[in-house]
């Protein structure tokens, strides 16, 4: 497999890290703290061109390969989760429209989305439906030329400040997805505040009474939602959040290295204390294994390896995994401080909590690997 990153792909690399370094690492605590994220780093973000990237751009340039996409996640996810989540939910919405949308469809919303004009967001999880996606309460019922939605959506990432949401609901029985305006009369949302992790993630509830939207908001056809439209959707998702897993298993495993080399105990450093540097190689080898597992399911992506699917699979399970027991080590290693809110260690570890549990849960993902990657690796 090769690893080899193209000059292309090592110039966009270099770019994602540099913004990280200058606009995130400095005050994503801050965020965090204010559970919010301030609209110039929304600016920024989509100046840079790192929202709808996944799209063909305007004048025909194409979309970033999935190498480079990764990357963009890894960065973004190593200095604030809970932007990175806005990447990742975004873009589920505009590639959704890419694939799935109407010709209407896409001249209408794609230029924006790709622009960052406008924020999507996914909006699929309900209180009484998380990973269970087929038993959503919320309903849409055809009324001539309108559907009229009924329902209440949760943990909406970004719902707080989306522009456009992707809404599934039951329509005669069979799972259908819509596209539904923020300024779209019986929509409301209501903030979400006091979560573990992500909590500059602005989340939001979506309250749907009598919403009626155009006919032509139908993305798809009824019965499509989920097999199509949300499974599709997920895919991308969950190799974004491998990706995003990495980032924070690399950001805990740079400030541990670093504390470690200036914190004093018993007269020497931490790293010379040998269950340190234990805890350090784990560490070190957890992460380049997740990052490699990410990789193999880019690569395969870009070459549309029917094995891809069982790879995003594999590589979301291993890398928040991962990146949860890093961050729990990197606590350990900071001791009372790593507890406290001036080291942002107590920050990684709620985000990597997270990371087990959007875009299907790590049980979730055993389930499906078991059932879909023994297809493809008996006989490896």
């Amino acid at each position: 497999m090769r690893l080899e990153l193209t000059p292309q792909q090592k110039a966009a690399h270099a770019g994602y890290r540099a913004f990280v370094d200058e606009e995130l690492v400095p005050r994503a605590d801050a965020f965090d703290r204010d559970e919010r994220t301030p609209a110039e780093i929304i600016r920024k973000l989509a100046q840079k061109g790192y929202l709808g990237s996944v799209v063909p751009r305007e004048g025909g340039e194409a979309p970033a390969d999935m190498i480079t996409y990764g990357l963009l996640h890894q960065e973004i996810g190593r200095g604030c989760s809970s932007l990175r989540s806005l990447v990742t939910v975004h873009d589920m919405v505009a590639a959704t429209v890419l694939r799935w949308g109407s010709p209407v469809q896409r001249e209408r919303w794609l230029p924006g989305l790709r622009r960052g004009d406008l924020l999507g967001a996914f909006a699929l999880s309900e209180p009484e439906a998380g990973s269970d996606a087929g038993s959503i309460l919320t309903r849409a019922i055809l009324d001539g030329d309108e559907y009229v939605l009924d329902g209440r959506k949760q943990w909406i990432t970004y719902g707080q400040l989306a522009d456009l949401f992707l809404i599934f609901a039951q329509c005669d029985g069979a799972p259908a997805a819509f596209l539904v305006e923020r300024s779209t009369p019986g929509l409301t949302t209501v903030p979400i505040s006091g979560m573990l992790g992500f909590r500059a993630s602005m989340l939001a509830e979506i309250h749907l009474k009598g919403c009626r939207i155009p006919r032509g908001h139908l993305v798809g056809r009824p019965g499509f939602g989920i097999s199509h439209v949300a499974t599709m959707a997920l895919d991308l998702g969950r190799y974004g959040v491998a990706w995003g897993s990495v980032g924070i298993a690399q950001a805990c495993l740079e400030a541990s290295i670093q504390y470690a080399s200036e914190r004093k105990q018993f007269g020497v450093y931490l790293q010379e204390h040998q269950l340190v540097q234990q805890k350090l190689t784990d560490m070190l080898t957890q992460v380049q294994a997740a990052r490699l597992m990410c990789y193999q399911a880019g690569y395969a992506r870009d070459a549309r390896d029917p094995q891809a699917l069982v790879l995003t699979l594999m590589a979301k399970y291993f890398a928040s995994t991962a990146a949860n027991r890093i961050a729990s080590d990197a606590v350990q290693i900071h001791g009372a401080n790593g507890c406290s809110p001036g080291f942002s260690v107590q920050r990684y570890m709620r985000d990597a909590k997270i990371m087990e549990i959007i875009e299907g849960s790590t049980q979730i993902q055993q389930a499906l690997i078991a059932k879909q990657g023994c297809q493809w690796f008996a006989r490896c």
